[in-house]
């Protein structure tokens, strides 16, 4: 490892990663360091659900009604990004999407009392959810 750095990088949350990225590319020599075993920081996502668990210190293990772990994958930090908005155009710039990959939202949950409950993404799903109020339903058209 060498000894002599433009910049150190401490953390590998998005803000870091993108401050790096864009050191990088502009010719600089980065050392980028996280003291996690994970990258991500405070805007990762946990997998499996156990590990969710684990991380939080909850009392249970998941119950059985949940489904496999493996097949959740939770963020700290729920993150959308529109698909040509200036945050897109910046990872671009950085470089970083050699690192990640952009997914289309199979949908987004919310877990409530207990339970967990889609978000209305149409508006055929918002007019007939019972867990908006009354004043967050589309209005008709005219």
């Amino acid at each position: 490892m060498d000894e002599e750095y433009d910049v150190i990088v401490l953390g590998t949350g998005l803000t870091e990663c993108i401050l790096s990225g864009i050191m990088s590319v502009n010719g600089k020599k980065v050392l980028h360091m996280d003291r996690n075993p994970y990258y991500g920081g405070e805007s990762s996502s946990i997998t499996p659900l156990e590990e969710l668990y684990k991380r939080f210190s909850l009392p249970d293990s998941p119950p059985e009604s949940m489904g496999r772990g493996r097949d959740w994958n939770v963020d700290l930090i729920p993150k959308f990004l529109m698909a040509n908005g200036q945050l897109v155009k910046m990872l671009l710039y950085t470089e970083v999407t050699r690192y990640l990959d952009f997914k289309v939202v199979e949908g987004s949950f919310v877990y409530k009392g207990g339970k967990i409950y889609k978000v209305p993404s149409t508006e055929t799903e918002a007019l007939a959810s019972t867990h908006l109020r009354p004043q967050l339903h589309p209005r008709p058209r005219p």
